[in-house]
Formats: structure tokens, C-alpha cells, sequence
């Protein structure tokens, strides 16, 4: 499959300034990429942020992971699905550090790693579904750049992978303009709302007209 257009560089550039947060607000909460985490002790400064390259392997197997790194392009974020499995790796950390090489901007596998610690170390981010010592097989099949699913979100080649503290989001390729300039507007509300919420002055009037149930009268 033909990789698509990629998103202009200084529009990812403005995505990975919002928190995963903000742009989830603005995809109606759709789009987390659940139960994935970063690997304990990955830095996250700054944030995960660049074009998905997708990647559909069967479980415990890396073949397609490393046909895909050999087709990366520098910024691109491998997006392995995995089908979930924890009991086979199917990456390590000579196949992390040669995707670094690559050019590679972060790693999100729906399945395992292995070398966790010294992966997390790194200079790219991985996210992960789970850490084991047994390493992968090398047979296939496999396919790239068609969908994936994620952690109950889909995810298409060319869509913007965001990752922070929080978690995963995926941005679909056609919405990135209208979820950049939602989320820095609410950005600068967020902020203004911040400083009130600090001094004690958050406007509640809203909560008068919440029917709740008062506990001292049950």
C-alpha cells in the first residue's frame, strides 16, 4: 500500500504543544488509544507527536516491524498492532535502537517489548502494551500501512499519534487543522481558568441548578 501524503511538519509541531487532554476534547473524547502506556522511566519531554506508520503482525511475530523501520521516514511513528498479546516481544532493544537510527520519532505497540528498561533509557519514547522477556518469531505474515486498531481506537497511516504522561490519542489526518486550532483556543481558556481555580475564585453558579441528593437527609 502506498504511503499517504504526510502532515506539513510545523502543523505537528503545534499538535505536540497540546496536551493528549486538550485534543481529545476536541475529537468529542474519541480517539485514546487505551491501555497502552509508556515503558517506566521513558522521558516524554517533549511529547510523542508525528505521523502513524502502521504495522498489522501476527502475535509474537516482527517480521513487518522490520520491513516497516527499513521504509520509515525520519519523524514517523511505528504503530504496531500486535493483537494485545504480552507473552512474546516483538521488539527488543537492537530493533529499538536501529528504528532510532532510522529516524524513527516513537514507538506504540499494542503487544510487548522486551529489554524494557534499557529501551525506556532511550532517546525515542515507546509506549507498550506489556514487558516480557521471551523474544519474538521472524516468519510473517504481516502487512503495512493499512489499519490498525489500537486499544479501541483505529488507526490509519498518516494520522497524528500524540503521547504524553497521560496517554495515546490519534488525530485523524483530516481533522488536524480543525483539532489544532480548537485546542489552542481552549489552551488559552484553560489557562485563564487555571489561575481563577488557584485563587479560589472558579465560578460554580452552574452547580445551583444540579439536582443533588442531600446525604444528611436520606
Amino acid at each position: 500500500m502506498p504511503a499517504p501524503p504526510r502532515t506539513a511538519a510545523d502543523l505537528v509541531q503545534r499538535l505536540r504543544a497540546l496536551p493528549t487532554s486538550v485534543i481529545s476534547d476536541q475529537l468529542e473524547r474519541f480517539g485514546a488509544i487505551g491501555s497502552l502506556r509508556p515503558l517506566a522511566g521513558t522521558s516524554l519531554e517533549p511529547r510523542l507527536a508525528g505521523p502513524a506508520l502502521t504495522v498489522l503482525t501476527r502475535p509474537g511475530d516482527n517480521l513487518a516491524v522490520h520491513q516497516a523501520i527499513d521504509l520509515a521516514e525520519p519523524g514517523d511513528v511505528l504503530v504496531v498492532d500486535a493483537g494485545g498479546h504480552v507473552d512474546r516481544a516483538v521488539m527488543g532493544e537492537i530493533v529499538y535502537r536501529y528504528a532510532v537510527a532510522r529516524g524513527i520519532a516513537g514507538v506504540v505497540i499494542d503487544g510487548a517489548v522486551r529489554d524494557g528498561a534499557d529501551i525506556a533509557a532511550g532517546p525515542v519514547p515507546v509506549f507498550s502494551r506489556g514487558i516480557t522477556h521471551t523474544g519474538p518469531w521472524r516468519n510473517g505474515p504481516g502487512e503495512l500501512r493499512g489499519p490498525v486498531s489500537m486499544g479501541g481506537a483505529v488507526v490509519c497511516c498518516g494520522d497524528l499519534i500524540v503521547g504524553d504522561t497521560d496517554g495515546l490519542v490519534v488525530v485523524p489526518q483530516g481533522r488536524v487543522q480543525e483539532v489544532l486550532e480548537g485546542g489552542e483556543r481552549l489552551m488559552t481558556r484553560e489557562a485563564e481558568q487555571l489561575a481563577l481555580a488557584s485563587e479560589g475564585a472558579l465560578d460554580r453558579s452552574w452547580l445551583a441548578d444540579v439536582d443533588l441528593i442531600d446525604v444528611d437527609r436520606r
